[in-house]
Protein backbone atom coordinates (compact mmCIF):
# COMPACT_ATOMS: atom_id res chain seq x y z
CA UNK A 1 0.00 0.00 0.00
CA UNK A 2 1.36 3.56 -0.88
CA UNK A 3 0.26 6.92 0.08
CA UNK A 4 -0.40 7.02 -4.03
CA UNK A 5 -3.14 4.85 -3.72
CA UNK A 6 -4.84 6.51 -0.65
CA UNK A 7 -8.06 8.63 -1.67
CA UNK A 8 -8.21 12.51 -0.15
CA UNK A 9 -6.61 13.23 3.56
CA UNK A 10 -3.71 14.95 1.87
CA UNK A 11 -3.05 16.93 5.37
CA UNK A 12 -2.29 14.06 7.53
CA UNK A 13 0.02 12.13 4.65
CA UNK A 14 1.65 15.00 4.30
CA UNK A 15 2.47 15.37 8.26
CA UNK A 16 3.32 11.30 8.57
CA UNK A 17 5.76 11.81 5.59
CA UNK A 18 7.55 14.57 7.65
CA UNK A 19 7.92 12.59 10.77
CA UNK A 20 9.67 9.74 9.06
CA UNK A 21 11.68 11.99 6.76
CA UNK A 22 13.43 14.26 9.38
CA UNK A 23 13.50 10.84 11.50
CA UNK A 24 11.28 11.98 14.92
CA UNK A 25 8.30 9.27 14.65
CA UNK A 26 6.28 9.03 18.03
CA UNK A 27 6.22 5.66 19.76
CA UNK A 28 2.83 5.47 19.42
CA UNK A 29 -0.10 7.31 16.93
CA UNK A 30 -3.59 6.85 16.49
CA UNK A 31 -5.89 7.84 13.41
CA UNK A 32 -9.57 7.89 14.34
CA UNK A 33 -11.94 8.89 12.17
CA UNK A 34 -15.59 7.61 11.18
CA UNK A 35 -15.37 4.01 9.26
CA UNK A 36 -14.64 3.55 5.52
CA UNK A 37 -12.53 6.64 4.86
CA UNK A 38 -9.28 4.97 4.57
CA UNK A 39 -7.69 4.82 8.10
CA UNK A 40 -6.46 1.40 8.09
CA UNK A 41 -5.40 2.28 4.10
CA UNK A 42 -3.17 5.23 5.60
CA UNK A 43 -1.68 3.11 8.49
CA UNK A 44 -0.34 0.67 6.05
CA UNK A 45 0.91 3.32 3.51
CA UNK A 46 2.56 4.88 6.28
CA UNK A 47 4.02 1.56 7.60
CA UNK A 48 5.32 0.48 3.97
CA UNK A 49 6.87 4.08 3.74
CA UNK A 50 9.03 3.65 7.14
CA UNK A 51 10.33 1.02 6.16
CA UNK A 52 11.06 1.38 2.55
CA UNK A 53 14.89 1.40 1.80
CA UNK A 54 14.39 3.64 -1.50
CA UNK A 55 11.63 6.56 -0.86
CA UNK A 56 10.91 9.24 -3.74
CA UNK A 57 8.84 11.73 -4.84
CA UNK A 58 7.08 11.58 -0.90
CA UNK A 59 6.19 7.57 -1.41
CA UNK A 60 7.39 3.89 -0.88
CA UNK A 61 8.99 2.71 -3.91
CA UNK A 62 6.80 -0.45 -4.00
CA UNK A 63 10.40 -2.33 -5.47
CA UNK A 64 12.39 -3.14 -2.35
CA UNK A 65 12.42 -6.11 -0.79
CA UNK A 66 10.14 -3.98 1.90
CA UNK A 67 7.85 -3.07 -0.30
CA UNK A 68 7.21 -5.85 -2.05
CA UNK A 69 6.74 -7.72 1.26
CA UNK A 70 4.59 -5.32 2.75
CA UNK A 71 2.25 -5.79 -0.48
CA UNK A 72 1.76 -9.28 0.14
CA UNK A 73 1.02 -8.81 3.79
CA UNK A 74 4.19 -10.84 5.30
CA UNK A 75 6.80 -8.47 6.50
CA UNK A 76 8.28 -10.05 9.12
CA UNK A 77 8.41 -6.26 10.97
CA UNK A 78 4.85 -5.52 10.37
CA UNK A 79 2.44 -7.13 13.05
CA UNK A 80 -1.07 -6.59 13.24
CA UNK A 81 -3.68 -6.82 16.49
CA UNK A 82 -7.15 -7.23 15.58
CA UNK A 83 -10.35 -7.97 17.20
CA UNK A 84 -10.90 -12.16 17.45
CA UNK A 85 -13.43 -14.23 18.88
CA UNK A 86 -12.25 -17.44 21.62
CA UNK A 87 -15.85 -18.42 22.73
CA UNK A 88 -16.33 -21.17 20.29
CA UNK A 89 -12.73 -22.49 20.47
CA UNK A 90 -10.42 -20.90 23.64
CA UNK A 91 -6.62 -22.25 21.29
CA UNK A 92 -7.46 -19.18 19.07
CA UNK A 93 -7.41 -16.31 21.58
CA UNK A 94 -4.71 -14.08 19.63
CA UNK A 95 -4.22 -12.17 16.16
CA UNK A 96 -1.88 -14.49 14.87
CA UNK A 97 -4.45 -17.60 14.89
CA UNK A 98 -6.52 -16.01 12.57
CA UNK A 99 -3.89 -14.38 10.23
CA UNK A 100 -5.65 -16.10 7.14
CA UNK A 101 -8.94 -14.74 8.18
CA UNK A 102 -7.18 -11.49 8.63
CA UNK A 103 -5.36 -11.57 4.82
CA UNK A 104 -8.22 -12.47 3.24
CA UNK A 105 -9.76 -9.51 4.93
CA UNK A 106 -7.22 -6.97 4.04
CA UNK A 107 -7.41 -8.64 0.63
CA UNK A 108 -11.06 -8.46 -0.07
CA UNK A 109 -11.80 -4.86 1.56
CA UNK A 110 -9.04 -3.04 2.80
CA UNK A 111 -11.30 -0.21 3.95
CA UNK A 112 -12.02 -2.95 6.50
CA UNK A 113 -16.31 -3.27 6.48
CA UNK A 114 -16.38 -4.72 10.13
CA UNK A 115 -19.47 -6.34 8.96
CA UNK A 116 -17.02 -9.00 6.25
CA UNK A 117 -14.86 -9.22 9.29
CA UNK A 118 -17.69 -10.79 11.53
CA UNK A 119 -18.59 -13.18 8.37
CA UNK A 120 -15.12 -14.26 8.15
CA UNK A 121 -14.83 -15.16 11.52
CA UNK A 122 -18.31 -16.58 11.58
CA UNK A 123 -19.51 -14.44 14.57
CA UNK A 124 -23.18 -14.97 14.84
CA UNK A 125 -24.29 -12.77 17.44
CA UNK A 126 -20.59 -12.78 19.12
CA UNK A 127 -18.75 -9.66 19.53
CA UNK A 128 -15.25 -9.73 18.83
CA UNK A 129 -12.56 -8.78 21.18
CA UNK A 130 -9.18 -7.56 21.96
CA UNK A 131 -8.04 -10.46 24.81
CA UNK A 132 -5.30 -10.25 27.40
CA UNK A 133 -3.69 -13.02 25.96
CA UNK A 134 -2.80 -10.74 23.00
CA UNK A 135 -1.23 -8.51 25.19
CA UNK A 136 1.19 -11.29 25.99
CA UNK A 137 2.02 -12.14 22.57
CA UNK A 138 2.68 -8.57 21.56
CA UNK A 139 4.99 -8.08 24.81
CA UNK A 140 7.07 -11.09 23.76
CA UNK A 141 7.00 -9.89 20.41
CA UNK A 142 7.69 -6.44 21.38
CA UNK A 143 11.04 -7.57 23.79
CA UNK A 144 12.37 -9.12 20.49
CA UNK A 145 14.71 -7.36 18.08
CA UNK A 146 13.59 -6.00 14.72
CA UNK A 147 13.94 -8.89 12.22
CA UNK A 148 15.41 -6.36 9.34
CA UNK A 149 14.11 -3.10 9.30
CA UNK A 150 14.92 -0.13 11.76
CA UNK A 151 10.93 -0.37 13.40
CA UNK A 152 8.74 -3.05 14.60
CA UNK A 153 5.69 -1.60 13.40
CA UNK A 154 2.15 -3.00 15.34
CA UNK A 155 -0.56 -1.79 13.93
CA UNK A 156 -3.81 -2.17 15.75
CA UNK A 157 -7.08 -2.30 14.46
CA UNK A 158 -10.02 -1.11 16.49
CA UNK A 159 -8.23 -0.46 19.87
CA UNK A 160 -12.00 0.66 21.29
CA UNK A 161 -12.42 -3.38 21.69
CA UNK A 162 -9.65 -3.87 23.68
CA UNK A 163 -10.42 -5.09 26.85
CA UNK A 164 -9.29 -3.47 30.48
CA UNK A 165 -7.00 -5.98 31.45
CA UNK A 166 -5.64 -6.06 27.55
CA UNK A 167 -4.89 -2.34 28.27
CA UNK A 168 -3.27 -2.80 31.58
CA UNK A 169 -0.72 -4.82 30.50
CA UNK A 170 0.21 -3.13 27.09
CA UNK A 171 -0.05 0.17 29.01
CA UNK A 172 3.70 0.29 30.13
CA UNK A 173 4.69 -1.04 26.43
CA UNK A 174 2.93 1.84 24.83
CA UNK A 175 4.34 4.38 27.41
CA UNK A 176 8.04 2.79 27.56
CA UNK A 177 8.03 1.00 24.07
CA UNK A 178 11.33 -0.16 22.75
CA UNK A 179 13.64 1.76 21.06
CA UNK A 180 12.55 0.10 18.05
CA UNK A 181 9.19 -0.49 18.04
CA UNK A 182 6.45 1.91 16.62
CA UNK A 183 2.34 1.32 17.31
CA UNK A 184 -0.20 2.21 14.88
CA UNK A 185 -3.74 2.64 16.50
CA UNK A 186 -6.62 2.82 13.81
CA UNK A 187 -9.74 3.79 15.56
CA UNK A 188 -13.44 4.40 14.02
CA UNK A 189 -14.66 5.12 17.56
CA UNK A 190 -11.62 7.15 19.49
CA UNK A 191 -13.97 8.09 22.38
CA UNK A 192 -14.54 4.93 23.24
CA UNK A 193 -10.58 4.04 23.67
CA UNK A 194 -9.24 3.18 27.71
CA UNK A 195 -8.18 7.00 28.40
CA UNK A 196 -4.78 5.28 29.98
CA UNK A 197 -4.34 4.50 26.22
CA UNK A 198 -6.00 7.12 24.25
CA UNK A 199 -3.59 9.73 26.01
CA UNK A 200 -0.29 8.02 25.33
CA UNK A 201 -0.78 8.15 21.57
CA UNK A 202 -0.31 11.11 18.96
CA UNK A 203 -3.69 11.51 17.58
CA UNK A 204 -4.45 12.49 14.03
CA UNK A 205 -8.54 12.82 13.31
CA UNK A 206 -9.60 12.23 9.76
CA UNK A 207 -12.46 14.41 8.14
CA UNK A 208 -14.77 11.90 6.01
CA UNK A 209 -14.10 11.53 2.58
CA UNK A 210 -15.76 14.30 -0.02
CA UNK A 211 -18.36 13.58 -2.38
CA UNK A 212 -16.15 14.27 -5.26
CA UNK A 213 -13.24 12.12 -4.28
CA UNK A 214 -16.25 9.09 -2.89
CA UNK A 215 -17.79 10.13 -6.83
CA UNK A 216 -14.09 9.67 -8.50
CA UNK A 217 -13.53 6.24 -6.59
CA UNK A 218 -17.07 4.36 -7.67
CA UNK A 219 -16.40 5.67 -11.36
CA UNK A 220 -13.10 4.08 -11.52
CA UNK A 221 -15.34 0.66 -9.90
CA UNK A 222 -16.85 0.97 -13.16
CA UNK A 223 -20.35 2.30 -11.57
CA UNK A 224 -22.01 5.31 -13.69
CA UNK A 225 -21.51 8.80 -13.11
CA UNK A 226 -25.35 9.09 -11.62
CA UNK A 227 -25.25 6.55 -9.67
CA UNK A 228 -22.10 7.40 -7.90
CA UNK A 229 -22.87 11.07 -7.67
CA UNK A 230 -26.15 9.64 -5.53
CA UNK A 231 -24.40 7.40 -3.85
CA UNK A 232 -21.53 9.78 -2.36
CA UNK A 233 -24.04 12.87 -1.47
CA UNK A 234 -26.04 9.49 0.93
CA UNK A 235 -22.45 8.30 1.82
CA UNK A 236 -21.75 10.35 4.79
CA UNK A 237 -18.18 10.21 3.62
CA UNK A 238 -17.54 6.58 4.00
CA UNK A 239 -16.91 4.61 1.18
CA UNK A 240 -18.53 1.34 2.74
CA UNK A 241 -21.55 3.23 2.70
CA UNK A 242 -21.21 4.71 -0.95
CA UNK A 243 -20.05 1.47 -2.21
CA UNK A 244 -23.32 0.10 -0.64
CA UNK A 245 -25.91 2.36 -2.02
CA UNK A 246 -24.51 2.26 -5.38
CA UNK A 247 -25.07 -1.24 -5.69
CA UNK A 248 -28.88 -1.45 -4.15
CA UNK A 249 -27.06 -3.77 -1.26
CA UNK A 250 -30.15 -5.95 -0.23
CA UNK A 251 -29.19 -4.63 3.52
CA UNK A 252 -30.18 -0.88 2.22
CA UNK A 253 -33.68 -2.10 0.45
CA UNK A 254 -34.34 -4.43 3.53
CA UNK A 255 -33.82 -1.94 5.85
CA UNK A 256 -35.91 0.79 4.02
CA UNK A 257 -38.73 -1.60 3.55
CA UNK A 258 -38.56 -2.32 7.18
CA UNK A 259 -38.67 1.56 8.52
CA UNK A 260 -41.55 2.34 6.70
CA UNK A 261 -43.17 -0.88 8.05
CA UNK A 262 -41.87 -0.12 11.85
CA UNK A 263 -43.07 3.55 11.62
CA UNK A 264 -46.10 2.67 10.10
CA UNK A 265 -47.33 0.02 12.47
CA UNK A 266 -46.04 2.44 15.26
CA UNK A 267 -48.39 5.17 14.26
CA UNK A 268 -51.19 2.92 13.97
CA UNK A 269 -50.36 1.96 17.41
CA UNK A 270 -50.66 -2.07 15.69
CA UNK A 271 -49.13 -3.67 18.67
CA UNK A 272 -49.09 -7.20 17.02
CA UNK A 273 -47.53 -5.93 13.63
CA UNK A 274 -45.57 -4.10 15.65
CA UNK A 275 -44.19 -7.03 18.34
CA UNK A 276 -43.57 -9.38 14.60
CA UNK A 277 -41.71 -6.45 13.09
CA UNK A 278 -39.24 -5.99 15.93
CA UNK A 279 -38.43 -9.48 16.67
CA UNK A 280 -37.65 -10.09 12.41
CA UNK A 281 -35.19 -6.98 13.53
CA UNK A 282 -33.88 -8.41 16.17
CA UNK A 283 -33.10 -11.67 14.47
CA UNK A 284 -30.76 -10.07 12.13
CA UNK A 285 -27.74 -10.27 14.07
CA UNK A 286 -26.00 -7.43 16.09
CA UNK A 287 -23.97 -6.10 14.26
CA UNK A 288 -26.52 -5.69 11.31
CA UNK A 289 -28.57 -4.79 14.18
CA UNK A 290 -26.76 -1.74 15.11
CA UNK A 291 -26.28 -0.76 10.86
CA UNK A 292 -30.02 -0.62 10.78
CA UNK A 293 -30.36 1.40 13.92
CA UNK A 294 -27.77 3.82 12.27
CA UNK A 295 -30.13 3.84 9.59
CA UNK A 296 -33.70 4.53 11.34
CA UNK A 297 -31.56 7.70 12.92
CA UNK A 298 -30.42 8.84 9.48
CA UNK A 299 -33.84 8.46 7.60
CA UNK A 300 -35.41 10.21 10.93
CA UNK A 301 -33.10 12.91 10.47
CA UNK A 302 -33.92 13.04 6.77
CA UNK A 303 -37.60 13.06 7.72
CA UNK A 304 -37.07 16.12 9.85
CA UNK A 305 -34.84 18.60 7.31
CA UNK A 306 -37.61 17.17 4.61
CA UNK A 307 -40.29 19.51 6.67
CA UNK A 308 -38.20 22.76 5.31
CA UNK A 309 -38.94 21.85 1.89
CA UNK A 310 -35.31 22.51 0.64
CA UNK A 311 -34.80 19.38 -1.18
CA UNK A 312 -31.10 20.45 -1.81
CA UNK A 313 -31.01 19.17 1.33
CA UNK A 314 -31.79 16.06 1.50
CA UNK A 315 -30.12 12.92 0.97
CA UNK A 316 -32.28 10.28 -0.16
CA UNK A 317 -33.25 7.99 -2.65
CA UNK A 318 -36.02 8.11 -4.81
CA UNK A 319 -37.64 5.73 -2.53
CA UNK A 320 -37.12 6.80 0.37
CA UNK A 321 -38.26 10.53 -0.54
CA UNK A 322 -41.24 9.13 -1.67
CA UNK A 323 -42.18 7.37 1.61
CA UNK A 324 -40.88 10.57 3.12
CA UNK A 325 -43.10 13.23 1.86
CA UNK A 326 -46.17 11.73 3.14
CA UNK A 327 -44.09 10.70 6.22
CA UNK A 328 -41.90 13.79 7.09
CA UNK A 329 -44.75 15.67 8.66
CA UNK A 330 -44.89 13.72 11.43
CA UNK A 331 -41.16 13.88 12.00
CA UNK A 332 -40.87 17.09 14.18
CA UNK A 333 -39.15 19.49 16.41
CA UNK A 334 -41.52 18.24 19.14
CA UNK A 335 -39.86 14.84 18.73
CA UNK A 336 -37.16 14.17 16.68
CA UNK A 337 -34.82 14.98 19.18
CA UNK A 338 -36.34 11.93 21.57
CA UNK A 339 -36.84 9.95 18.64
CA UNK A 340 -33.23 10.08 17.73
CA UNK A 341 -32.29 9.38 21.51
CA UNK A 342 -34.30 6.26 21.83
CA UNK A 343 -32.82 4.91 18.31
CA UNK A 344 -29.14 5.46 20.04
CA UNK A 345 -30.09 4.16 23.31
CA UNK A 346 -31.36 0.81 21.44
CA UNK A 347 -27.77 0.67 19.82
CA UNK A 348 -26.07 1.24 22.81
CA UNK A 349 -28.19 -1.54 24.37
CA UNK A 350 -27.44 -3.95 21.60
CA UNK A 351 -23.45 -3.25 21.71
CA UNK A 352 -23.66 -4.44 25.44
CA UNK A 353 -25.55 -7.32 24.85
CA UNK A 354 -28.90 -6.81 25.96
CA UNK A 355 -31.49 -9.15 24.75
CA UNK A 356 -32.34 -7.95 21.45
CA UNK A 357 -36.11 -8.51 21.13
CA UNK A 358 -36.52 -7.07 24.59
CA UNK A 359 -35.06 -3.80 23.11
CA UNK A 360 -36.69 -3.58 19.69
CA UNK A 361 -39.99 -3.94 21.10
CA UNK A 362 -39.30 -1.74 23.63
CA UNK A 363 -37.77 0.84 21.24
CA UNK A 364 -41.29 0.00 19.66
CA UNK A 365 -43.30 1.36 22.44
CA UNK A 366 -41.71 4.79 22.18
CA UNK A 367 -41.65 4.93 18.82
CA UNK A 368 -45.60 4.54 18.75
CA UNK A 369 -45.62 7.41 21.81
CA UNK A 370 -43.78 9.73 20.28
CA UNK A 371 -45.01 9.33 16.60
CA UNK A 372 -47.97 11.21 17.31
CA UNK A 373 -46.24 13.61 19.65
CA UNK A 374 -47.98 17.06 19.42
CA UNK A 375 -45.39 19.40 17.45
CA UNK A 376 -44.31 21.43 20.01
CA UNK A 377 -45.40 25.29 20.34
CA UNK A 378 -43.17 28.11 18.75
CA UNK A 379 -41.13 30.01 21.57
Amino acid sequence: MRFSDIIGHHEIKDALRRMADTGRIPHAIMLSGPAGIGKTRLARAFAQYVHCSNRHDGDSCGRCPSCIQHQALNNPDMHYIYPVLRQSNPKRSVSTDYIEEWRKMLTEDSYMDSSLWLTLLDAGNSQPAIYVDEADDLNATAALSAFREDYKIFLIWLPERMRPETANKLLKLIEEPFGDTLFILVSNDSGSVLPTIFSRTQRFNLRPLTVTELTEALIAESIDRNTAETAAQLAEGSLINARTVAKADNDMVEFSDLFKSIMRAAYARKLVMLRQLTDKASAMGRERLRSFLTYCARMTRENFICNLHQNSLNLMTPGEREFSIRFAPFIHEGNAPQLLTQFSLAARDIERNANAKIVMFDLGLHLCALIRATKRPPA
